[in-house]
Formats: structure tokens, sequence, C-alpha cells
């Protein structure tokens, strides 16, 4: 095989793991923005290796994402960003190939933006660990090589990431779609009925609210208490035109599902241009999150335009 045919081979390899590293990726660093630059990145190292010294390409390759990742987790200006109370997760439409794999329990939960929010509060091989074996099923043993630790530090590390998520996970459960439209129309029709009390029936007792003040602020806005939740949430949801200014237009409000998650979406032609998702406890909402920095929706507008046109629970908002 001469070095053309051999390049195309190993590049039809590389390929062959690009959505498995980006969904890696995805998982340790919750920006699909930066997961496609660390996948790029492993591209670059690969094309640069002695690729016939590798003997199990899969295993490279993620170890090298990994610790790409685990690289930016550290760097100074992901410190600040993450720290300055203005991060939230880049939300996915369900159909992305990112969020997989997606066939247990384990792997949908730690795409959800619920525990992509709480590994936040893991060291970067807490983390690490944690999507290693929860998402990917790594053993110890791989998981203590992939990324330079022993495997009793592999197990300790993963008692810890667990403890702190279970204890501070809010709600969760998965959804199918009919019941995610459901909780989608519940919530939109009592946010636009001016009656506050259809809203606070809704939500949990504990119930948060969360925004990211489309970009235009430092830090993310936060709210608590089902009364405050609901006044924002009345007043969020009354179309003005300068709301519609903001957005480029009347916005179309589809309901979806967002990393697993029942959600809503404002569109303006083939652009989303807000995101609003719920966790749901006990068959009622205990988390909010309004996006709509710009920034954090590129790619879930790249899905739903591939996604097709449905019915708009809101044609003109």
């Amino acid at each position: 095989m001469d070095s053309t045919a051999t390049d195309r081979f190993d590049t039809s390899r590389f390929e062959a793991s690009r959505n498995r590293l980006a969904s890696l990726a995805y998982r340790l660093l919750g920006s699909a923005t930066d997961a496609e630059d660390a996948v790029q990145d492993a591209f670059l190292h690969w094309q640069a290796a002695d690729r016939q010294l590798i003997k199990v390409p899969e295993a490279w390759l993620t170890k090298v994402v990994t610790n790409l990742c685990l690289d930016r987790l550290r760097s100074a200006h992901a410190r600040r960003e993450r720290t300055a109370g203005a991060w939230l997760p880049e939300p996915l439409l369900d159909s992305d190939p990112m969020l997989g794999p997606a066939d247990t329990f384990e792997q949908r939960e730690s795409v959800s933006l619920a525990v992509l929010t709480l590994v936040e509060r893991l060291s970067p091989l807490e983390r690490a660990v944690y999507v290693l074996r929860e998402a990917f099923s790594y053993s110890h043993a791989e998981t203590a090589e992939i990324l330079d630790i022993t495997e009793s530090a592999s197990q300790q590390h993963l008692h810890r990431a667990r403890r702190h998520i279970t204890a501070a996970r809010r709600g969760g459960g998965e959804v199918d779609p009919a019941s995610a439209r459901r909780i989608v129309e519940e919530f939109l029709a009592a946010a636009s009925s001016g009656h506050t009390e259809r809203l606070v029936a809704l939500l949990t007792d504990d119930v948060i609210a969360i925004s990211d003040g489309a970009g235009l602020t430092e830090k993310l806005l936060r709210y608590d208490t089902p009364q405050r939740v609901a006044a924002i949430a009345r007043g969020g949801f009354k179309s003005t035109p300068a709301k519609q200014r903001l957005a480029g237009g009347p916005s179309a409000v589809h309901s979806a599902l967002v990393n697993g998650a029942p959600a809503m979406l404002f569109v303006v032609g083939d652009q989303v241009v807000g995101a609003v998702t719920f966790d749901i406890a006990g068959g009622k909402i205990a988390m909010v999150r309004g996006i709509a920095a710009p920034a954090r929706l590129v790619r879930l507008t790249e899905a739903w335009r591939k996604h097709g046109p449905d019915t708009p629970l809101i044609s003109q908002w």
C-alpha cells in the first residue's frame, strides 16, 4: 500500500471513531464547539503519530481526546469562564449524534443538562472517570491506563463523583416525546394565561429557574420559589415588539426533546433563537433553563434545520 493509500486508510479509521470521540468530548466539556475542537486536535495528533506503532487505535484516540479535554478544563481561560457564574451546558437536539452512546439509562443520563451541570462541581479527574465509566463502560483498569492513574485511584474518583452527583441531583427520569409535549403545552398555556396560580401548580416547591440572559449579562440569572419562577415566566413569555426585534422577528414556538428533556424552541425562520428546557420530578417541573445566547445555539440550529418542519405550538409569538 503506497503512502497516499495508507493516509486515506488511516483517515478513514479516524473518521470511524469521530462520533464516539465527539460524544466523549462533549460529556467532558459540556460544549459542542469545544468538543469539535478537541476532536480536530486529536486528528492532528493522529496524523503526526507513527500509526504503525498504534496497536489499538480506538484506545489510543480515547486517551488523546480525554487528555486534550482535561487540558482544556484545567486551562486558566476555562477556569475563569466556568467560575464566573455565566456557564451553562450547550443544548443539543435529541437527534444529534454527539449525544450517543444512548443504549442504557446511565449513558442517556450522563448527557442530560442536569448531569452536565453537576459534573462542573467535580475535579477534572473525577469528571473523566465518571464519564469513562458511566457513559462508555470502561473498566477501572482501562480508565486507569487512559488517565495514567492507579485502579484504586480510579475507584476512589468514581465513588466521589457518584456521591456528589447523587446528592445534588434534582428530579430526573426519562420522558417520552408525548409526555414532553404535554409538559411543554401545559407550561406554555399557564404562562400565557395571566394566572400565576396555574403556573405555580406545575412547579415543585423547590423549583429553580436559570437564564443566560441571551448572553447580555455577565452572570446567569437565577430565580427560586414557585412564586418568583411563575412571575418571571409570565413576564418572559409575554411577547412584545422589543422582544421580537431582539429575536430578529416573530418566533414560532415548537415542542422538542433537548438532551433527553422536554423543551420549547423559539424559531425565527430556520434559526433557533431560544431554548427553554425542563427537568421533571414527581410529575412537576423542578428546573427551568432559558438559553438564548447565540453561541450556545449554533449546533442546535444546525440540527433543527435537518429535523424538518413540524406543527408549532404557537405559529407567531
